[in-house]
């Protein structure tokens, strides 16, 4: 004889698919005509593409002007960029360049001075370096040339291209960094 539990579950099982079966083809028929009269009730609406836009071609009157790319015009703008009309300042491309002009001059930090008879140093250090730089030495990547050491301050002036290409000088300078412990 089955125990109480195992019968339990045969009639547990037992139910579950008399249930099922009732479910059969009434529940589905019912389903399928609900649709049926959905597909009635519901009008079907095709919307219209919108027309395309209308396209005008590009009239270009510029055919009686001069040819932006001939090689007369370029030379022309070649030579007076190399002219240098604004007093013909520029840096001297000729010279050596010395050490310091590696490196950006946001990278040198100013951590001193050193006075030396008839001469101020100002002491410059390029991450674990430190070297020593006096008035008239060149500094930073943009032709920077020291033009004034002070305790607290190198003053610099340097010759960089502006927007239009032309040579311009513009003032810099590098301030005392004291060492925060």
């Amino acid at each position: 004889m089955m125990n109480t539990r195992a019968l339990g579950k045969v009639l547990a099982v037992a139910s579950a698919f008399s249930a099922l079966s009732g479910c059969g083809d009434s529940g589905v028929q019912e389903l399928r005509q609900w649709m049926d009269e959905v597909r009635r009730q519901t009008p079907v609406t095709i919307h219209k593409i919108p027309e395309p836009k209308k396209f005008t071609p590009f009239v270009y009157g510029g055919k009686d002007q001069p040819d932006p790319y001939s090689p007369a015009k370029l030379s022309v703008a070649l030579a007076k960029l190399q002219s240098g009309s604004n007093g013909g300042l520029k840096p001297d491309l000729e010279r050596r360049k010395e050490p310091l002009e590696s490196y950006p001059l946001d990278s040198i930090k100013m951590v001193g001075t050193l006075q030396k008879p008839g001469m101020n140093y100002a002491l410059l250090q390029i991450d674990k370096a430190v070297f020593q730089a006096k008035v008239g030495n060149y500094v930073g990547e943009n032709f920077g040339m020291i033009t004034r050491i002070t305790e607290t301050e190198v003053e610099l002036k340097e010759i960089v291209r502006d927007a239009s290409g032309e040579w311009v000088e513009r003032q810099a300078k590098l301030e005392l960094q004291e060492n925060k412990k």
